[in-house]
């Protein structure tokens, strides 16, 4: 894309970031049906508790739409990853699989998170329905890449319309026609609507897949190996192992502190909320992959646009949180009881500028990919999951803190480590481009 300006950015971006904006909606959709079902405030912390689970498992597979992205350039270069997504997704629904033994579960879930029995037997039954997830995601990613490689971003965002009308279809049918628990609901939801999602974006990726394939590697490039794609993926695993392995430990953490059922309730519809803002940084990473130019030519006009978007960003979730927006938007938009509300206010305030700071992040991590230098992504992830556990252990152990306050105390100060930590690597990337 030649003389890149501020508008063929947005151009660019915005399906991606509408289809991050349409995944985000999912959570406080799912969490204000369920809000409004029997004994909400066990199913949304067993639905928290059980999509927290499938996070960590579907961590190693996360990142293959950025590899996908950056490496899919032939008809070679596109079976060897394929080929590499299918392996690994067998790997991960396997895993899945061994976490679903019930004394494997039970030992987790009761003996270590110290969840009720009751609380931990709706989260079994969410977490065996939600087997399909981490596979499908694997699948669709590896797709959007290629999509978004060949400036086909509108049709990632068609996939995730499919995504969000299947998933809002099948929870309002259950909710209406069944006597399923709210848990339950939420994650036959979530896998009906991901699965759906994948299929299409096979689909709408079928003549774009005809024409990588009849691309040759050039010849001044090696061929892609798989020990390549290894190395260059290993990091990116790891950095979603560790920042999606978190949760589990929030969970923890969350368990043990002062009133720790309300905490558990209210953390998802907070970053719920906050997710549909921290959206829009996630989706700008593969933009920033895409379309930096040969030699960072498009450099100084990307981290331009990151900057704009991520002060609104920041601008907008601070009108909610600092005003009586966030009252109505918790009591009745997601249902929660006036008691439920009162817990979530102050974790949205604590969380109003992680948007930005997912902008910020992003965008280093772009650079570091678009250099192939991978290894520092990880060391930050690493940096930023202890921060969290420091701060949660500090803040329930020592002062004695509600869990969800302490839980977003612990995610302003883990990013904040990783975006100061990156700061080198990201300058040394640049000074190896120019």
């Amino acid at each position: 894309m030649k003389q890149l300006t501020l508008k063929k950015i947005f151009i660019f971006w915005y399906p991606l970031a509408a289809t991050w904006l349409m995944m985000s909606v999912e959570g406080p959709f799912l969490t204000a049906i369920i809000a409004r079902m029997i004994e909400p405030k066990f199913n949304l912390a067993a639905y928290g508790v059980a999509f927290s689970f499938a996070l960590i498992i579907e961590a190693p597979i996360i990142m293959i739409m950025s590899a996908s992205t950056a490496m899919v350039k032939g008809g070679e270069s596109y079976i060897r990853l394929r080929n590499f997504l299918y392996s690994l997704n067998a790997i991960i629904t396997g895993m899945m699989l061994v976490f679903l033994i019930p004394q494997v579960f039970d030992f987790i879930a009761v003996d270590l998170i110290a969840l009720p029995q009751n609380i931990a037997d709706l989260t079994y039954k969410a977490t065996l329905i939600l087997l399909p997830w981490p596979g499908a995601i694997g699948y669709r990613r590896f797709y959007q890449g290629i999509m978004i490689r060949s400036n086909k971003t509108r049709r990632v965002a068609y996939g995730t319309v499919i995504r969000v009308i299947t998933m809002a279809l099948t929870a309002f049918s259950l909710f209406h026609f069944t006597n399923l628990n709210g848990a339950i609901v939420g994650a036959m939801a979530l896998s009906v609507g991901v699965t759906f999602e994948a299929l299409a974006s096979k689909l709408m990726c079928l003549d774009i897949i005809k024409e990588v394939k009849r691309v040759k590697e050039e010849k001044n490039q090696p061929s892609l190996e798989y020990k390549e794609i290894l190395k260059f993926y290993y990091p990116l695993a790891l950095t979603s192992i560790i920042g999606l392995g978190v949760h589990p430990i929030v969970t923890f953490f969350m368990g043990q502190s002062i009133s720790p059922i309300e905490s558990l309730a209210v953390l998802p519809v907070v970053n719920s909320l906050v997710f549909i803002f921290r959206s829009l940084g996630l989706s700008f990473q593969e933009v920033g992959i895409a379309l930096m130019g040969e030699k960072l030519e498009n450099y100084k006009l990307l981290k331009k646009f990151a900057q704009i978007t991520g002060a609104v960003v920041v601008g907008v979730l601070a009108v909610i949180a600092f005003t009586p927006l966030a009252q109505i938007w918790f009591s009745s938009v997601s249902g929660l009881s006036p008691a439920l509300t009162s817990f979530a206010i102050m974790p949205l305030l604590i969380l109003t500028v992680l948007p930005g700071l997912t902008f910020w992040i992003s965008f280093q991590r772009a650079i570091l990919v678009y250099s192939k230098i991978t290894h520092p992504i990880s060391k930050a992830t690493g940096i930023e999951v202890a921060g969290i556990i420091l701060v949660l252990f500090i803040a329930t152990h020592y002062f004695s803190l509600v869990g969800a306050v302490a839980a977003a105390l612990g995610f302003m100060i883990g990013r904040l480590a990783a975006n100061f930590y990156l700061i080198k690597p990201y300058n040394n990337a640049l000074e190896l481009q120019k």
